[in-house]
């Protein structure tokens, strides 16, 4: 379902779930600051309003999109968390250059989902002009800065929940 369908910033979560004692990371690229800086806002009260400490989330800013998979991993390999969230816009311009950047950028957070066994979330942005891209950074198709940190959310509990209840049967 697209979005023009439905606003998916109004997630399906319990507001009484809580993340205390959970940590997160969250990398925003630097281009399209506006509209990255708002989803950052965005992921950070919805990681609050869920009870996470101030403490317990580390953010670190990269130049572009591109660049979001390798500091992910940076903050992976710094900081003992439950999940990183990735956040940055790529808006389509005249050339193909978009497509190359969000593909290499969906490969890579894959690579590190896979390889780390950790939460990395694509909180990345592949409008096709700056409106959209305002329509979905707090316009009227809600923040996916809300809807990626509500993804952390759930694969961070997930994967507690699955390591507490982790018997082994030989594998």
């Amino acid at each position: 379902m697209s979005s023009k369908d439905k606003n998916l910033s109004k997630v399906n979560i319990d507001k009484k779930t809580s993340v205390a004692g959970y940590r997160f990371g969250i990398v925003r690229s630097e281009w399209n600051d506006e509209i990255t800086a708002s989803l950052m806002k965005s992921c950070r009260e919805t990681l609050i309003k869920h009870k996470a400490s101030e403490d317990d989330i580390y953010t670190i800013d990269v130049p572009g999109s591109f660049e979001l998979p390798l500091g992910a991993r940076m903050l992976l390999g710094k900081h003992k968390l439950d999940a990183v969230i990735c956040l940055g816009c790529v808006i389509k311009g005249e050339t193909k250059h978009d497509e190359y950047i969000n593909g290499a950028v969906a490969r890579g957070i894959m690579s590190l989902n896979v390889g780390s066994g950790k939460p990395v979330i694509f909180g990345v942005l592949t409008p096709n002009d700056m409106q959209q891209a305002i329509d979905r950074s707090g316009g009227k198709y809600g923040n996916k800065g809300a809807e990626a940190a509500y993804t952390a959310i759930k694969m961070a509990i997930l994967g507690k929940d699955i390591k507490e209840s982790d018997k082994s049967i030989g594998f």
